[in-house]
């Protein structure tokens, strides 16, 4: 049957892509300030060559995303920025010093900081009327960053550090020739029709729901940032700490794997709504209690304060924003949260962290998630609706 042929591939497509840009990550995020360590980095420049890789998610996914909808170009530009990218990283193998890396650092951030938007607008646009399974094709991503994650410490122990630029170069080339595979899908070519489409960023809706995605994300801050310091300062092993980890990594594919069914049954406001709420209590608990069944049964939560949270917001926006401006939408939303709320969370709770402790910086984060739930509730729609329409 050609039609299903044609709709399982590129949803394998889509997964493959998924699974690749989240290894890579499962490797990028814990071990390459490993590798600048290794070579002798201070603290203060391992932090400017985070800092810029951070910087260029809030500005150059807006840039890209932009440049596609108004030329009608993103296949050859997220082809182009695979390319890019994949090439770029391979110049790490020439110096070891701080000025050449992190000149290698700008350049590469250009190119690799929007790949990510660019997958999701895809995902939107190849799943169409059947986007409530974003979820099921979003999930092999976590499968792979959680698996690279854990396997990376004994592959690092066996191999040494060197090891690390290899299989991020081995990953983001492989990407690099999937990405040609990527059904190509131009932007309307209606020029009065794409400048109306920039008017909907300012539209109340998108404006209060990136607040709200912003607070949410900047809540996490401490999460990503400090958890495992939290706990370690606490008396707790490498194993739990671990463990702790896999269960909310867990919690999270149930979710995913469920998508279709959620969003099914419940308007994505709804869930997002629900998330928020979730997480002040999360952070809360996280904040308030040492036990190990308690920390367990907290981490559960993850399943909403990112799982659903995200598969919402990802299909919100698409509801709240036109085909035409599709790239750009999911840019702005991945700079508002991932880029600008992720900073501004780890810069607060490291400060929170050293001077108040972990609780109070739990605390300050369980504060933001409810702000962001009450301003939702007051300004961002009635959260009572029930499935999403297509």
């Amino acid at each position: 049957m050609p039609g299903k042929d044609n709709l399982i591939k590129p949803k394998t497509i889509l997964s493959l892509h998924y699974f690749l840009y989240f290894g890579v990550f499962g490797i990028v995020l814990p071990y390459f300030n490993l590798y600048l360590d290794h070579l002798g980095f201070d603290g203060i420049r391992i932090g400017v060559i985070a800092g810029i890789r951070s910087a260029a998610v809030v500005v150059m996914p807006l840039l890209w995303g932009v440049l596609a909808d108004r030329s009608g170009k993103r296949k050859a530009i997220f082809v182009l920025c695979n390319a890019c990218s994949a090439a770029l990283f391979s110049l790490y193998y020439l110096s070891t010093e701080f000025l050449p890396v992190l000149a290698i650092t700008v350049v590469y951030s250009l190119f690799y900081a929007p790949i990510i938007s660019f997958i999701e607008a895809f995902s939107m646009e190849i799943l169409g009327p059947k986007r409530n399974q974003y979820g099921r094709v979003r999930v092999w991503g976590t499968i792979a960053f959680v698996g690279m994650a854990l396997v990376m410490g004994k592959v690092v122990e066996a191999f040494g550090v060197s090891v690390i630029l290899g299989l991020i170069l081995a990953g983001a080339a492989v990407q690099a020739l999937i990405s040609t595979r990527m059904p190509g899908a131009p932007a309307p070519s209606a020029p009065q029709e794409r400048i109306n489409a920039l008017g909907y960023f300012f539209s109340r809706p998108v404006v209060i729901f990136q607040v709200c995605a912003f607070l949410m994300l900047a809540s996490h801050g401490t999460y990503y940032g400090f958890f495992s310091i939290h706990l370690e300062k606490a008396g707790y092993s490498s194993t739990f700490i671990g463990f702790a980890w896999a269960l909310a990594s867990a919690a999270e594919m149930g979710v995913m794997i469920n998508s279709d069914r959620i969003l099914g049954r419940f308007h994505p406001r709804r869930l997002l709504f629900f998330s928020l709420c979730i997480a002040a209590l999360r952070w809360g608990l996280t904040a308030w209690t040492l036990s190990p069944i308690a920390l367990c049964m907290v981490q559960i939560l993850h399943a909403f304060t990112y799982g659903s949270f995200h598969i919402a917001s990802i299909v919100y926006i698409e509801q709240l924003i036109p085909p035409q401006a599709r790239t750009a939408g999911q840019a702005v939303n991945n700079s508002m949260t991932y880029g600008l709320g992720m900073m501004a969370g780890l810069f607060l709770s490291g400060y929170l962290f050293e001077r108040l402790g972990g609780g109070m910086a739990f605390a300050a984060s369980g504060a933001m998630a409810l702000l962001g739930a009450i301003l939702f509730a007051a300004y961002g729609g009635a959260p009572s609706g029930r499935k999403a329409s297509p």
